[in-house]
């Protein structure tokens, strides 16, 4: 056996954005992802949320946000970039956690025993990271999603590919995540990067209101919605209201962390925190306006829509 971290799945605890009390319990898989294997080294991630600034609506789904590599550099010290998983996912876990590295895997979720909505029903892509890999007993320790799960047996096997032909599976999107330079900055190192960082994710904002232009698309697929069944709804809501929400309420966060060392943006806080709430009730109003029942839905995107001006507004005022 082969551990990197000494954690175990039966007692880990896993990091404050995924404590009850938030809003949204999970983002999306690949920031989830890094918001455990960051806590799990030992480090605040809060800091590395600027890139949630400039998260814009792409036409038919809120962008699928991630923790920008660059920036894990900048701020931890972190080397990640993609890797050729050229003699199976099996083996090079193995290796290079020995080595002292992590890697981020793109796997099926179907073997994931922690994804009650698709485990042993449904083939879906999603991401983990090893932290522990034991071939010979068949066990394997992984972050996913808000927490670190341990795999054994079937699922092990069915995650590999063993006993089918490999040379017939695309290999999966890998990343080697190098520990070397890996370091724990204090909030006085952190403070002038995170300042830049807002405000280069600020410069990138979304040039128009992304609520706006989300009612408009809404407007134009909500009949397509209706006849497409719940299935649908709760792919479309999974790429649009939880995307906006729980990346506002990640941006409340990091708001809530500057003001607490100063910065006079408590009040923008609040409001992306408010953002985040008025998402989650935007989606339980569109869940009925689909399967349909009669519900108001304009008045809480007439909320989110002011919200979102006054929050970049205060934000743009503070740090240009």
């Amino acid at each position: 056996m082969i551990s990197l971290l000494p954690i175990d799945a039966a007692s880990y605890q896993a990091s404050p954005l995924h404590a009850p009390d938030r809003v949204w319990l999970e983002t999306n898989c690949y920031v989830d992802l890094w918001i455990e294997v960051l806590y799990a080294l030992g480090l605040d991630c809060v800091p590395a949320l600027a890139f949630t600034l400039s998260v814009d609506f792409e036409g038919d789904q809120w962008q699928s946000f991630k923790f920008p590599l660059e920036e894990l550099r900048q701020l931890y010290g972190l080397d990640v970039a993609e890797m050729h998983s050229w003699r199976g996912l099996e083996h090079h876990i193995e290796e290079q956690l020995g080595m002292g590295r992590f890697l981020t895997a793109e796997v099926d979720a179907f073997y994931l025993p922690d994804t009650a909505v698709s485990y042993g029903i449904e083939h879906i892509k999603t991401s983990i990271v090893a932290n522990m890999i034991d071939r010979e007993q068949r066990r394997l320790g992984y972050f996913h999603n808000a927490g670190y799960f341990e795999l054994a047996g079937d699922d092990y096997a069915g995650l590999f590919g063993i006993g089918r032909d490999l040379t017939e599976m695309l290999d999966p999107y890998v990343e080697l995540v190098k520990l070397d330079r890996l370091r724990h900055p204090d909030d006085g190192e952190l403070m002038g990067t995170v300042t830049a960082l807002v405000q280069e994710h600020l410069a990138r904002r979304p040039e128009t209101n992304p609520v706006n232009r989300f009612r408009k698309r809404l407007d134009q697929d909500l009949e397509w919605l209706r006849a497409e069944g719940m299935d649908r709804f709760h792919q479309f809501a999974f790429a649009t209201v939880r995307q906006f929400g729980s990346s506002t309420e990640l941006a409340a966060s990091l708001c809530a962390w500057l003001a607490e060392r100063g910065d006079p943006v408590g009040d923008v806080a609040l409001q992306f925190r408010e953002l985040a709430l008025s998402a989650k009730t935007a989606q339980f109003k569109l869940a009925r306006l689909v399967s349909g029942r009669n519900t108001e839905v304009d008045p809480i995107l007439d909320s989110m829509e002011h919200g979102w001006d006054v929050a970049m507004q205060r934000l743009v005022e503070q740090y240009g």
